[in-house]
């Protein structure tokens, strides 16, 4: 039971930090010239860009297939040579 106790603590602790950070923390609205500039700086891309990313499809599973088969070769490899000279190691250590 005294987890329960323990809970109730830090439920306590919690509602007191989450009233002062209420009191604390007030929303700020951005002036118009930050929201402007930040408009012109944010970029969306046309819709032909859009189209052409989607016609590539074909490329980005066959980058993210070589990935992952790489990935795969690499942990295989790193295994065998565990397997098969990791044990060696730690017999000798043993000795």
């Amino acid at each position: 039971m005294p987890k329960k106790t323990n809970d109730r603590g830090i439920m306590d602790y919690l509602d007191s930090l989450e009233t002062r950070l209420a009191g604390t923390l007030k929303p700020v609205t951005p002036s118009n010239d930050f929201v402007q500039g930040l408009r012109g700086r944010i970029r969306l891309p046309k819709r032909g860009e859009l189209v052409s990313r989607l016609r590539d499809w074909h490329l980005v599973v066959i980058v993210v297939g070589v990935v992952a088969s790489a990935t795969l070769l690499i942990v295989t490899v790193a295994r065998a040579f565990y397997a098969l000279f990791g044990k060696r190691i730690e017999d000798t250590e043993r000795i």
